[in-house]
């Protein structure tokens, strides 16, 4: 366990006893305390949904506890990764965006920008727009927005997200290399075990953290052992419960003494209850699914030609590919050369050299959750999209095998946590019963307990499949038909 004596001289981050919710009697955080040492890595682990970017908001002070004290040490700034470009700075050039880092632009700012990205390994014309950048591009773009202060306090939220291999290598030694606090909030179990040193863990049960030193797997190893030891700890109690409950019963139907004895041992027995403890409870994974496929015969996608992005700018590149029920095809290459282009393209028939048959049922997973709107209710939104015979009935059946509760049917997709926009995504293909599935990386945001099962489903789908993603370990998984490698076209 990371020692929670707070020292002046190395604490840089302090929570004391901060509860905090957004409904009333619904905590998201309860009276957590902690401590981080100035110059620490540290992973900020926790369900999806538990409250990980509530703890990143407390830090920045964009929300203030209902109870408690979060206290930063005086004069350290904050540099935050979101996980995704806000859609309102889409419209916004690249050094717009930089700019928007300084209450005033600085003379310099210019060259600020240009040793940031330098840092992330990041190249694009200061006037080019924020949306014309690939996935990959925005990935970097926020790593060096949260650079370009130079901060004591560096927050990343899902920084591998839309990152190439190449990418996440650079972003790795960058942060080896880092002399100043970093907490990362990333589902990326091999990136965190490169370089964290701690774990802040976020448990949904409590609502409290728990704080552990050691490497990411150490930890996940040492949190497995400690629910197991409190399952057999329990397993022992129940029994014991169980053996004085029927002695009580039996004693206490004797009379006289009998019944003195029958007391003392049902006071016994309450004791025992008292001492169980509350297990944590691992991260649950999402139960196997299938996604229904619409029949469709005949050539469902034909590509003639795609359009990569080489020095920024346009190429046109011929191909020949006839996509038919069962077809899969996987779209690779480094970050910066249109694969989301591509893809977008393809959903909104925008694409001159391809063509989607008529008819077809589109089952489109967007990394930036473009097919979610954002002010609708989690309900409507699975209502709009339900296939021919399927009540709402089985759509909450559905809901609920992706940890979509009623209570968050109720809710507006804006106040989900980007994990639950991802798995919300999935069980909208579900309910869709497409003919053919578009999805653009498909494991952002998602807890990597969930891979497996989503690998699966999408491996076990029976109609075409267009996929971009950038993790070899879930690629593996899922066997193609074809591959576009738009670095070598």
């Amino acid at each position: 366990m990371i020692n929670n004596t707070y020292m002046a001289e190395e604490g840089i981050l302090k929570f004391n006893e901060v509860s905090f919710e957004y409904h009333h009697d619904k905590p998201v955080l309860n009276e957590v305390s902690f401590n981080v040492r100035r110059g620490a890595k540290i992973t900020l682990m926790g369900q999806n949904g538990a409250g990980k970017s509530t703890l990143f908001n407390l830090i920045r002070k964009e929300i203030q506890p209902k109870s408690g004290q979060v206290t930063v040490a005086t004069g350290a700034t904050i540099g935050t990764a979101l996980q995704m470009v806000a859609r309102a700075d889409l419209d916004l050039t690249v050094e717009q965006y930089f700019a928007k880092a300084f209450e005033i632009a600085p003379p310099n700012l210019k060259s600020k920008i240009s040793k940031a990205m330098a840092a992330v390994n990041f190249e694009a014309p200061f006037d080019r727009l924020v949306g014309e950048l690939s996935g990959g591009q925005q990935a970097r773009l926020l790593l060096a927005f949260a650079l370009v202060q130079n901060p004591d306090i560096l927050l990343l939220d899902e920084p591998t997200n839309n990152l190439d291999q190449a990418g996440i290598d650079h972003l790795i030694e960058f942060l080896v290399m880092y002399d100043k606090t970093v907490i990362v909030i990333s589902h990326d179990a091999d990136f965190l075990n490169s370089f964290t040193e701690g774990v802040l863990y976020l448990d949904t049960f409590t609502n409290k953290i728990e704080t552990y030193v050691g490497d990411y797997y150490s930890v996940v190893e040492e949190i497995k052992n400690r629910i197991e030891r409190e399952q057999m700890k329990n397993a022992q109690l129940e029994k014991q419960i169980k053996d004085r409950k029927e002695k009580v019963n039996f004693f206490a139907n004797k009379g006289g003494k009998m019944r003195k004895l029958a007391s003392k041992l049902k006071e016994e027995t309450e004791d025992l209850e008292e001492n169980k403890v509350a297990v944590r409870r691992e991260d649950k994974t999402i139960r196997e699914f299938t996604i229904p496929n619409q029949e469709v015969v005949g050539n469902i996608v034909t590509i003639k030609s795609v359009k990569i992005i080489k020095d920024h700018k346009p190429v046109v590149k011929k191909v020949n590919l006839i996509m038919r029920q069962k077809s899969r095809l996987l779209v690779s290459g480094p970050n910066g050369l249109g694969k989301s282009t591509l893809l977008r393209s393809l959903v909104n028939n925008k694409n001159e050299g391809a063509v989607i048959m008529d008819g077809v049922t589109v089952g489109y997973y967007s990394q930036d959750f473009a097919t979610l709107d954002f002010d609708s209710l989690v309900f409507d939104s699975l209502k709009s999209i339900l296939a021919d015979r399927v009540d709402t009935q089985q759509m909450r059946s559905v809901a609920a095998s992706f940890f979509i509760t009623g209570e968050l049917m109720d809710h507006k997709i804006s106040h989900l946590s980007e994990g639950q926009k991802g798995l919300l995504s999935f069980a909208r293909l579900v309910l869709m019963r497409p003919g053919l599935l578009i999805l653009d990386e498909p494991t952002n945001h998602i807890n990597f307990r969930h891979l497996p099962v989503i690998a699966r489903a999408i491996n076990n789908y029976q109609g075409a499949i267009i996929l971009v993603s950038h993790m070899p370990d879930f690629v593996k998984e899922i066997k193609f038909s074809n591959e576009f490698d738009l670095g070598k076209l």
